[in-house]
């Protein structure tokens, strides 16, 4: 559900990433009371696991269409929703300005679009109901694919909704509205069962990271070295070697855009478009996940899309799979040590 800058007006746009920095900002405040050294290099970790794994898209059978894991529930389960939510954020930071993943204008209801509903309504309401009586395989299989289910039903509505307040006649709210929640209820519950394989395979490494989280807890002595270092080596495998089996067919949000109005291609001529297009333009170096071509190279790189062989072999795509997954780790990481420094200076202020 990434969105293009196209699919909002610059007032939309506008509200909604002040949204997302208030949420932020709290998520900020509100960090630094679990926040240990444990906690920052497993935002990383997991931020470049999510990034890789946002790569690969699966068919959905019988539509012409794909979804990616958004994949906020996770970071909400491992690092709790105020962490996980800065998480998401750096996440589609890194997306947006180095592989033209979504908007500049469109950045803020991304952010809250796939970390807000996740992290603050599908994780406290949803998933914790679910393991209120202790954690188990079951419960965390449940707990997960429900309240992934339901975080992306209402990141996918809430994008709908703001296209329809952003003046988007192209896409008639009741028509468009029919086609993303079927499409997003499928894609949430594959999002749900992978989901619950990750938090599986860290509950029977550490089972003590989601007691701990889940409680508001530092994580203090619980080691984290299997866990870090499966999560890293799944990087490297997902971003570098499996991105090339991603389906190259529309996901779940261009899908429902042409359905609806007939084109992918809409019109954004306002002049703040038009600069952030530029802007986006010349700070993105891996455009689409791939290496850069000339203008010239347009018609020919079309071409070879449409008819590319799966899978799609392409050392553009391992190359972003793995540097995208680095950028992320180092901002989510960098996050966590501005929060830690901060709390550190109000700590010895108080003193």
């Amino acid at each position: 559900m990434h969105m293009a800058d196209a699919l909002l007006s610059p007032v939309v746009g506008g509200s909604m990433l002040a949204a997302s920095v208030v949420v932020a900002a709290y998520s900020i405040k509100k960090t630094q009371n679990d926040l240990d050294e444990k906690k920052i290099p497993l935002m990383g970790v997991i931020g470049a696991f999510v990034f890789a794994a946002q790569m690969i898209n699966f068919a959905i059978p019988g539509t012409g269409s794909s979804g990616h894991i958004g994949g906020g529930m996770l970071l909400a389960i491992l690092l709790g929703p105020y962490a996980g939510f800065l998480t998401m954020a750096s996440i589609l930071m890194i997306q947006a300005l180095f592989f033209g993943d979504g908007g500049l204008l469109a950045y803020g209801s991304n952010v809250f679009n796939l970390g807000f509903f996740t992290c603050f309504i599908a994780y406290p309401l949803i998933y914790k109901w679910f393991t209120r009586k202790g954690i188990s395989p079951k419960r965390i299989l449940w707990g997960t694919l429900i309240s992934a289910v339901i975080g992306l039903q209402l990141g996918a509505f809430s994008l709908v909704l703001e296209t329809f307040l952003s003046g988007k006649t192209e896409l008639p709210f009741v028509t468009f509205v029919l086609l993303m929640q079927p499409i997003h209820l499928v894609i949430g519950i594959v999002e749900g069962l992978i989901t619950a394989g990750v938090v599986a395979f860290v509950w029977r490494e550490r089972p003590e990271i989601l007691e701990k989280t889940s409680a508001g807890l530092p994580l203090g002595k619980v080691s984290m070295k299997k866990v870090l270092t499966g999560l890293s080596i799944a990087v490297v495998v997902i971003g570098g070697g499996l991105s090339w089996f991603a389906s190259a067919d529309p996901d779940g949000l261009e899908w429902s855009v042409e359905k609806t109005g007939g084109t992918t291609e809409l019109e954004a001529s306002s002049s703040i478009h038009k600069v952030l297009a530029d802007i986006q333009r010349k700070i993105t170096f891996l455009p689409d996940y791939g290496f850069k071509t000339s203008e010239s190279d347009d018609k020919v790189k079309v071409t070879a899309k449409i008819e590319q062989v799966w899978p799609a072999v392409n050392t553009g795509t391992s190359v972003s799979g793995i540097v995208g997954g680095a950028l992320t780790l180092v901002l989510a990481g960098l996050t966590g040590i501005i929060i830690s420094l901060s709390k550190k200076k109000k700590e010895k202020a108080t003193l």
